[in-house]
């Protein structure tokens, strides 16, 4: 399967919420995502959640898209393409990726001008 056939048409879901990415000590239960490996805890928190103040390192002002579409194991590219127009575009991101979607998080100032490269590779855009 060919990604621009999933991307033409497919609905990025933009959340409301402002997403801080926080490395920390211990995970937190309410978090969007957690990614613990051998060396760190790293999770997705709302801004306003109290993991923020408690955590080692912040990186706030972050954005959810969501690929409102079942992503099957056997495609192939489809994070190259959206991550190479949106790094065409001067959009940096941080993936997420869950068993059947992916999340792409941006910077809330390239909000804009990632929904719009999205448009562009076909997508359906639209506000939670």
């Amino acid at each position: 399967m060919d990604p621009s056939e999933v991307l033409d048409g497919a609905t990025v879901v933009v959340a409301d919420g402002v997403y801080a990415v926080c490395r920390t000590d211990d995970p937190d239960p309410d978090a969007f995502a957690t990614i613990q490996d051998d060396s760190e805890t790293t999770v997705v928190v709302d801004e306003a959640s109290p993991t923020v103040a408690e955590a080692v390192e912040v990186d706030r002002g972050w954005r959810r898209l969501t690929f409102d579409v079942t992503l099957p194991f056997d495609l192939v590219g489809f994070l190259s393409v959206v991550a190479s127009a949106l790094a065409d575009a001067d959009v940096s991101v941080f993936v997420v990726s869950a068993y059947s979607t992916d999340h792409v998080l941006v910077k809330a100032s390239d909000l804009d001008r990632a929904t719009q490269t999205l448009r562009e590779l076909g997508c359906t855009v639209r506000r939670k």
